[in-house]
């Protein structure tokens, strides 16, 4: 019976089901095109260091690697194809200024992304490569959020952060890179017990020690922003400028979707290693993990000749279908 049994977190499409994807993803494709996105076909297999850039940066343990018999080259099969975006961006799209692209797929992982998730995700997504204002960023949350209605998913929130908030404050301390790591680590926990130890075994400054400490509470409604301005004064003009970011965007959301609820963590982490500006997730009240994700990884390219500001988001049609059913 072992030979009939998949492996754990991979998952076959059977009918009627599999009708359901197909047209979930026509639905989709067709609304990205509309849209002004082109859409690509990425490759299942690389070179495994063309897969090892952007956001790729903290999912590769989740890459299977092989050796090819041809080249002799290591080889990944992709988890994620938001780095196979950026590099057709830059290897075929080099002479447009602003790119727009789809793309919907199986990626493979190695290990789940959470406890119990899939492994096989048919992964959805759209990226603005050339765009730095905040226009892309709208855009793509718009994109988004126009998914996740057209999968018929309900009582979507939205969670919103900026990665430039704690890189500021953090900037101020000096920190060595272990030392570093481990802050980071308490803060991802919101740990003010764990932070108040860090702070006395380094003998951190305390106008250092209470910004990072007000930052894990700066978390909730629109109100946040208004307790950080105050709170997180005189850290720095980017921490200014990403909490004016942050406000225009939640006023340009409530002016479009006055009822969707909007969640505010000035502490959150998501993608911190490649993100440059604003974070977000999309969440359902009863899943215990985000259904869409995106944010600004500026510098995109650079290992392909070719850096340029990017944004976008991803999420997985499957897990689109089974909550909008």
């Amino acid at each position: 019976m072992k030979k009939w049994m998949l492996p754990v977190g991979v998952e076959e499409a059977l009918p009627p089901v599999s009708w359901q994807i197909e047209d979930l993803r026509r639905k989709l494709l067709d609304h990205y095109r509309k849209s002004g996105y082109e859409l690509v076909h990425p490759p299942l297999i690389e070179h495994l260091d063309a897969l090892l850039t952007g956001t790729a940066q903290d999912i590769e343990q989740q890459i299977f690697k092989l050796t090819d018999p041809e080249s002799g080259r290591l080889l990944g099969l992709r988890a994620d194809m938001t780095p196979q975006a950026a590099r057709i961006a830059a290897r075929h799209y080099g002479d447009r200024d602003i790119v727009r692209l789809c793309y919907l797929g199986t990626v493979l992982r190695s290990q789940a992304g959470s406890l119990g998730g899939p492994r096989s995700p048919r992964q959805v997504g759209c990226e603005i490569f050339g765009e730095a204002g905040i226009a892309a960023d709208l855009e793509v949350l718009r994109v988004m959020l126009k998914t996740l209605k057209l999968s018929g998913v309900r009582h979507v929130h939205l969670d919103l952060g900026h990665v430039g908030i704690y890189r500021a404050v953090i900037g101020k301390l000096g920190l060595p890179a272990d030392e570093e790591a481990a802050l980071f680590d308490i803060v991802q926990r919101k740990s003010h017990p764990d932070l108040q130890d860090f702070v006395k075994a380094r003998g951190l400054k305390p106008r250092a020690a209470k910004a990072i400490s007000d930052l894990l509470d700066l978390n909730g409604g629109t109100e946040v922003l208004t307790r950080a301005v105050e709170v997180l004064k005189g850290i720095g003009d980017d921490v200014v400028a990403a909490l004016q970011l942050l406000d225009k965007i939640v006023r340009e959301l409530r002016t479009e979707m006055p009822k969707l609820p909007i969640h505010l963590d000035l502490a959150e982490l998501r993608g911190y290693r490649y993100h440059t500006g604003i974070v977000f997730a999309a969440f359902v009240p009863g899943h215990g993990r985000e259904i869409a994700r995106g944010g600004r990884y500026d510098g995109v390219g650079h290992e392909f000749g070719a850096p340029r500001p990017a944004t976008g988001f991803s999420a997985d049609l499957n897990e689109l279908l089974r909550l909008g059913a």
